[in-house]
């Protein structure tokens, strides 16, 4: 069957669409003239959602769409999504099974998860994609740097899989040499279709800032063999997800070593909730709360020396309005950094095509750099434990005999003379 952007399914739906006009002009009776001017008016509708999705080139086959639509995991490698209320099933999943143990140590595993926020009290689903590396042998005692993911509007956490296909990228990335093994985050950013809230704590509304940068990263930590939110943590999104990534990135800096913006916005924007949609203000007209929630106004006015994410950012350059704001973004994170990758991919604009472009070099870019950091958490506790050890008992009196050895003699009392 051809796919949703192939040249084929748009003449099938012109040949269908010619027939049934056909069909309309020869029948004699009105009830055949209804009915075909009724199904007539289906393939012109498809084609005119199909050629929206051929231009913002969103769905690239049906699988990524039939997913998308009923809310179910793509299929990964051969490995089907699991949902699951705490990520510790996986352990009982998976142990024990030969199958699912050798595919996902040669493909990874992607799993849905139901995270109840205990700050925020929101909950949502979060996709996870354990990378192949974490049912091997070899990396048995690692613990996995993570890069949480924050989707667009509209859309959807799975997007990341169905659309913009990162979990096959990461696995053909580190087999290519190009990336470092992470565990991907994809959290459920708005809660539903049609609902933006731009990962912010709107005023007398849902905390989505807390729980996209504290609930999420503190249920992933305490459930799976990663290190918790620090240097060694990640945070990524594209369009609104892009505002996402930045935001929390510079309000939560000690949370997250890295940031990848790919074609965001940096002033933030009225929420929108509800069907019918209606517009609101996140900040209850609060106008240093938009401020702290401004990154260009918020970079400015962090002290020195505060805790600041390492940036990279990316646009299409066909976009005029992604390019200058991230080049505006880039001037101002310079003052800080002054090495900031600003990635423009040449025929781009603000499309699922450009952020597929910008996800190999962004994921080449970070996962080298969040090994590192691991590296370097794993060289500190190695340090801290040796240093904090309990000598053993030989080694307690021997330290006591070279303390003994050391501690001066008492000096002799003065004698006395008779005066």
């Amino acid at each position: 069957m051809p796919g949703p952007q192939s040249t084929a399914f748009f003449v099938l739906l012109m040949v269908i669409f010619a027939a049934l006009v056909c069909w309309l002009v020869l029948a004699k009776h009105i009830v055949f003239r209804v009915l075909a001017a009724c199904l007539a008016f289906i393939p012109a509708v498809v084609f005119g959602i199909a050629a929206v999705n051929k231009y913002y080139d969103y769905y690239q086959n049906w699988n990524s769409a039939i997913a998308d639509f009923s809310s179910q995991p793509g299929p990964v490698a051969g490995i089907p999504g699991v949902r699951l209320t705490s990520v510790r099933g996986i352990t009982r999943l998976i142990d024990g099974n030969y199958a699912y143990t050798r595919l996902a140590a040669q493909d990874g595993f992607t799993l849905r998860v139901v995270v109840h926020g205990r700050l925020s009290h929101l909950t949502r689903n979060v996709y996870v994609y354990l990378p192949p590396q974490y049912f091997q042998a070899a990396y048995r005692h690692y613990r996995f740097p993570v890069i949480e993911l924050i989707h667009g509007f509209p859309g959807e956490p799975q997007d990341w899989i169905t659309v913009l296909d990162i979990t096959s990228t990461l696995r053909g990335l580190i087999a290519g040499g190009l990336a470092k093994p992470a565990v991907l985050v994809m959290p459920d950013a708005n809660g539903a279709r049609g609902v933006s809230l731009q990962c912010l704590n709107q005023v007398h509304g849902p905390q989505d800032a807390t729980f996209l940068a504290q609930d999420v990263p503190n249920f992933i930590a305490r459930s799976l063999r990663v290190w918790p939110p620090g240097r060694a943590w990640g945070i990524a999104g594209y369009s609104e997800g892009g505002f996402c990534a930045a935001n929390l990135g510079i309000q939560y800096g000690s949370r997250f070593g890295f940031a990848g913006v790919l074609s965001g916005y940096f002033t933030p924007m009225r929420n929108q909730l509800g069907h019918p949609a209606r517009l609101v203000d996140p900040f209850g007209h609060d106008n240093r709360l938009r401020a702290r929630n401004t990154p260009t106004t918020e970079l400015l006015r962090l002290p020195p020396g505060a805790l600041v994410p390492q940036f990279w950012i990316g646009a299409g350059a066909k976009d005029p309005g992604d390019v200058r704001a991230a080049e505006i973004f880039r001037q101002i994170v310079q003052l800080r950094q002054p090495a900031v990758v600003l990635k423009l991919v040449p025929s781009g604009g603000h499309t699922m095509l450009t952020w597929r472009l910008l996800v190999p070099p962004m994921l080449e870019w970070m996962t080298p750099r969040l090994a590192t950091n691991v590296h370097l958490a794993q060289e500190r506790a190695r340090r801290l434990a040796r240093a904090t050890a309990t000598p053993r008992p030989r080694q307690r009196a021997v330290h006591r005999r070279r303390r003994h050895a050391r501690r001066p003699s008492p000096s002799p009392a003065p004698r006395r003379t008779a005066g």
